[in-house]
C-alpha cells in the first residue's frame, strides 16, 4: 500500500469552511483599512538574504528559511569548505534568498526601493503569509498570516489615534470585546532614569512585563538578579502597582517623572492619544498599562497591545511607533507607526465565542436536484436567474439517486433545494424545499428568490 502523503510540520491545510472563516477575518480587516485610506501592497514571498539577515537578531537569523540556489550550487566551494560541515557558512555560499520572516523588513525595503514613486505620508497595508523555522507547537506555526498596517513619513500622533480607531472598529465588527492597552517607550525610559538605572531599561521592562504571570515578588527577585539595587526596586514599586483611571495614572506619572524630560514627553504623547480617543467615544476599553513593554528594542514611542476579554488567549493585536524603519537600507529618518492583527488568534477567539455570521461561513445557498437531461436543461435557465440575483447556487452534475443528492446538500449545509420535474417544467416553476424545516412550495423563480433572500 502506498504511503499516505504528509505536509511539513508547522503547516496546515484549511477546509472550505475554515477558508470561509479566514476570508471573513481578512475581508473585515481589509474593509476597515480601506475606510481609513490605507492602500494594499504585496511583496515577494522570498527576499534576498542580504535584505533579511541581521534585522531580527541572532535568534531571528536562525529562524529564517533559506532557499537553495538553483543549478550547480557546489561550484565555487572548495573541498575544505565542504568537509568543514559548517552549516551556516555553507548556507551563505549556496543560498542567496530566503522566505520572508515578517512583513516589516520587506516593507522597509519596499519604501527605500520605491521612494521616488511614493507620496508621504504613505499608508499601506499587507495581508500575506510569513515563514519561520520555529519549533512547531500548539498555536505556533511555521507558516502563518500577518495583517499589517503602517503609516510612514509622519510624526503626527493622529496616526496613533487612527490606528486605535481601526482596532476598535475591527473588533466591534467581529463582536469581540477587547481591552486596548497603551504605553510609551519614553515613559519606560523615564522610569529607568528616575530610579537611577537608565542603562538597565531592557532588564527592568522584561521583568515587569511578567507581572501578570509570575507576581510581584518574583518580578522583584528577577530585578535583583539583574543587578538592580534594592533602593531602585523600592522606588519602582508604586510605579509597577500604579492603579486607578487612566487620568489618575497620568497625573501620578506627571509628578513621578517631573525630573525626566524623556519621561514627560512620553506622558504628553500618551495623554494626547488617550484624551483624543476618549472624545471620539470608541466602543472598547482603553487602558494605560505601564507593564506593557513589547518590542522594546524596536519601538521608540507609543506601544499598543490588544487582549480579548472573554477568552483566555495571548495578545491578538499589537504595534507601536518606530523612528528609523528604513535606516538599515540607507534611508535614515523615516518615522512610522504600525499595527498587526493576529489572524490565527482572532480565528480561535471567533470559534470559541461562536461569533461567525451565518452568511460568512455558508457556501451554496440553493441546490438544483438533477432528475435527468431535460429537467437539467430547464433548470440551467432558472439557475442563471438565481445567480444573477446574487444567490450562490449549483446543480448536482449527475442524475444520481435522490438520497445521494440530498446527502450532498446536507453535507454542504445547503439550506434550500430546488426540485424541477415534469409538473414544474409545464408551469415554468420550481418546487423550493427548506432543508431545515422540510417545508416545500411550488413557486416561480422570482418568488423563490424572494423567499431565499428572506
Amino acid at each position: 500500500m502506498a504511503q499516505r502523503p504528509s505536509i511539513p510540520k508547522g503547516t496546515r491545510d484549511f477546509s472550505p469552511e475554515e477558508m470561509a472563516k479566514r476570508n471573513y477575518i481578512f475581508n473585515t480587516i481589509r474593509d476597515v483599512y480601506h475606510l481609513y485610506g490605507f492602500q494594499q501592497i504585496e511583496t515577494p514571498s522570498m527576499e534576498m538574504l542580504s535584505t533579511l539577515m541581521g534585522k531580527y537578531g541572532d535568534e531571528g537569523d536562525k529562524l529564517l528559511f533559506k532557499i537553495q540556489n538553483s543549478g550547480d550550487y557546489f561550484s565555487g566551494l572548495t573541498d575544505e569548505e565542504l568537509l568543514s560541515r559548517n552549516a551556516a557558512k555553507l548556507a551563505s555560499k549556496f543560498c542567496e534568498k530566503g522566505l520572508r520572516y515578517d512583513l516589516t523588513v520587506p516593507f522597509a525595503r519596499y519604501v527605500v526601493m520605491h521612494r521616488d514613486e511614493i507620496s508621504f505620508p504613505f499608508k499601506r497595508y499587507q495581508i500575506q503569509p510569513v515563514w519561520r523555522a520555529d519549533r512547531p507547537q500548539k498555536g505556533r506555526y511555521r507558516e502563518f498570516y500577518q495583517c499589517d498596517a503602517d503609516v510612514v513619513g509622519s510624526d503626527s500622533l493622529l496616526n496613533e489615534v487612527e490606528l486605535m480607531q481601526i482596532v476598535d472598529t475591527v473588533f466591534t465588527r467581529f463582536g469581540i470585546r477587547v481591552c486596548i492597552k497603551i504605553n510609551n517607550r519614553k515613559i519606560l525610559t523615564g522610569i529607568a532614569e528616575i530610579i537611577g538605572e537608565a542603562d538597565k531599561i531592557v532588564d527592568i521592562t522584561v521583568a515587569i512585563d511578567k507581572l501578570d504571570k509570575i507576581g510581584l515578588d518574583n518580578v522583584n527577585a528577577e530585578l535583583r538578579a539583574k543587578g538592580i539595587s534594592d533602593e531602585a526596586i523600592e522606588k519602582l514599586q508604586p510605579i509597577i502597582l500604579l492603579s486607578g483611571t487612566n487620568d489618575e495614572k497620568l497625573q501620578t506619572l506627571k509628578t513621578v517623572l517631573a525630573e525626566s524630560e524623556t519621561g514627560m514627553k512620553g506622558v504628553e504623547e500618551t495623554d494626547f492619544i488617550l484624551s483624543t480617543l476618549k472624545s471620539l467615544q470608541i466602543k472598547n476599553e482603553l487602558e494605560l498599562d505601564l507593564t506593557l513593554a513589547r518590542g522594546l528594542n524596536y519601538y521608540t514611542g507609543a506601544i499598543f497591545e490588544v487582549k480579548a476579554l472573554d477568552v483566555q488567549i495571548g495578545s491578538i493585536t499589537g504595534g507601536g511607533r518606530y523612528d528609523n524603519l528604513t535606516g538599515v537600507f540607507g534611508l535614515p529618518g523615516v518615522s512610522g507607526v504600525g499595527i498587526s492583527f493576529g489572524a490565527d488568534r482572532i480565528f480561535d477567539v471567533l470559534n470559541q465565542l461562536n461569533l461567525y455570521p451565518k452568511d460568512a461561513v455558508n457556501g451554496t445557498t440553493l441546490l438544483f436536484i438533477n432528475f435527468g437531461q431535460a429537467e437539467t436543461t430547464f433548470s440551467l435557465q432558472l439557475l442563471a436567474k438565481v445567480r444573477a440575483a446574487g444567490i450562490r447556487a449549483e446543480v448536482f452534475p449527475d442524475a444520481a439517486k435522490m438520497k445521494k443528492q440530498m446527502s450532498y446538500a446536507n453535507a454542504k449545509k445547503i439550506p434550500f433545494v430546488a426540485l424541477v420535474g415534469e409538473t414544474e417544467m409545464q408551469e415554468g416553476k420550481l418546487t423550493l424545499k427548506n432543508m431545515e424545516t422540510g417545508d416545500q412550495s411550488l413557486l416561480s423563480v422570482e418568488e423563490a428568490i424572494g423567499v431565499i433572500k428572506g
